[in-house]
């Protein structure tokens, strides 16, 4: 039976987890800030990667429908950019870290064809 060398292989793992942080935060300073926007006549709403609301702007003439129907409009749109922050994420970082990893986070690419889909890609040019 083979010997199994526990420090050589911890001392890899810990050598691989750092060159994927290293990338991961190289990929992450090229790309600029990651987040979701979503918008709709006149709201707009920016979240962080996981759905934190970081952002939202309501013009004056949104007020006139009612708080119950605000309050519904900027879930529904929270929601939307949610999903395109974890699809701008996903495109951040599968170079790096494993797809069945990202979709654990709840980061998962949107497609092309889906109205929450973006026109912009991560890192160079349309998709």
């Amino acid at each position: 039976m083979a010997e199994f060398d526990i420090d050589l292989a911890s001392a890899r793992i810990a050598e691989q987890a750092s060159r994927a942080g290293e990338e991961v935060s190289a990929r992450l300073a090229r790309s600029g800030p990651v987040v979701g926007k979503a918008a709709s006549g006149g709201i707009e709403v920016q979240v962080a990667p996981g759905g934190l609301l970081t952002g939202v702007s309501i013009h004056r003439s949104e007020l006139r429908h009612g708080s119950a129907v605000l309050a519904d409009r900027i879930f529904e749109l929270a929601q939307r950019a949610t999903r395109r922050a974890g699809d701008r994420m996903y495109h951040a970082l599968s170079p790096v870290v494993d797809r069945e990893q990202l979709e654990t986070l709840g980061y998962e690419p949107i497609p092309d064809d889906d109205p929450d889909a973006e026109t912009y890609s991560y890192g160079g040019g349309p998709r």
